[in-house]
């Protein structure tokens, strides 16, 4: 329990979903007994109206805004006006009406897309101005950039008390397995999973398997959100990150042998990489409110490889 936490009315956009669920999992072993998760059915987040109308019902003290369209390359590419505006109105709506209202706090949850493609690497907060983001994903990136900027701009002007967290890419149970939209993790067991099951004796990948990436379990990363929410205040923006970069190949790797696949993976060089290489600096979120990753690469990937199995065998 945390007395922190306990008579605050938390909102939580995307509560339920990927990342959303963890957060909120945690929120109620925090001892939070008031936290209200908008529904699209209900509250239409690109809409000024809804989003009054949600405000005024949830009369949140905090607001961790976590609701985002997203997706892996090929929805980036598929999508990028949708994915643009829809994020970019979503976030400007939120945090306007969060001024308006004179709420406590609110907790904009960013994206590592933001960083220029080829920023030095580990990204520092630093360089995030120094370059254009990676092309598949630069319409994602730039609209929840814009929160950043807003973030200052309301603060300074305003005095919005918000904050701005830049989380690495996220797997763990309960991700996307969707085919069209899932990003990497999920989108490979799905199908090392699907090879065991059908006898296949190779599988197709995107890419050349050279570009890096680094993963922060969505547990870990609902965690460093809290930590931010409860004892940081600036807009100065803050990884949340695992600081361990790894080969897409070296993944695909570790998944065939969590799934059992004993196949060849196939790399389709036609098909874009992304950005070349991400890894964050993660010693801000340290310093100022002591997040560190806690679970090891290795123990996350096999729990989430379980859990999609488990999913699979249940009964209907």
């Amino acid at each position: 329990m945390n007395s922190f936490w306990e008579n605050r009315r938390i909102c939580v956009t995307g509560g339920a979903g990927f990342l959303g669920s963890y957060v909120v999992l945690r929120l109620k072993e925090l001892g939070c007994r008031n936290i209200f998760i908008p529904r699209s059915a209900q509250f239409d987040l690109r809409d000024k109206a809804a989003v009054k109308r949600l405000y005024d019902y949830a009369r949140p003290d905090i607001v961790i805004h976590l609701a985002a369209v997203v997706g892996g390359i090929g929805a980036n590419s598929e999508n990028p006006g949708r994915f643009f505006y829809d994020n970019l109105i979503i976030g400007v709506e939120m945090m306007e009406e969060a001024r308006k209202q004179g709420i406590e706090k609110f907790i904009a949850v960013g994206t590592v897309c933001v960083y220029p493609k080829h920023a030095t690497v580990p990204f520092c907060e630093d360089e995030l101005w120094n370059g254009f983001p990676e092309e598949t994903n630069a319409p994602y990136g730039l609209a929840k950039k814009m929160l950043l900027v807003q973030s200052e701009a309301y603060r300074k002007q305003y005095g919005l008390n918000s904050l701005y967290l830049i989380p690495v890419n996220l797997y763990g149970p309960r991700d996307n397995f969707d085919v069209k939209t899932s990003h990497v993790i999920p989108a490979l067991i799905r199908k090392c999973v699907e090879a065991v099951n059908t006898g296949q004796s190779s599988v197709i990948v995107w890419g050349t398997g050279n570009a890096t990436r680094e993963f922060l379990h969505a547990d870990d990363c609902a965690r460093g959100i809290l930590l931010a929410t409860e004892h940081y205040n600036s807009s100065e923006p803050i990884n949340l990150g695992s600081g361990i970069e790894v080969s897409i190949r070296d993944i695909a790797c570790d998944i065939a042998r969590l799934t059992g696949f004993g196949g060849k993976f196939i790399w389709d060089a036609t098909k874009p990489d992304g950005q070349p290489r991400r890894c964050l600096d993660i010693t801000r979120a340290k310093e100022r409110f002591g997040f560190v990753a806690e679970i090891p690469f290795e123990e996350g990937l096999r729990q989430t490889v379980n859990w999609y199995i488990d999913r699979l065998t249940l009964p209907t």
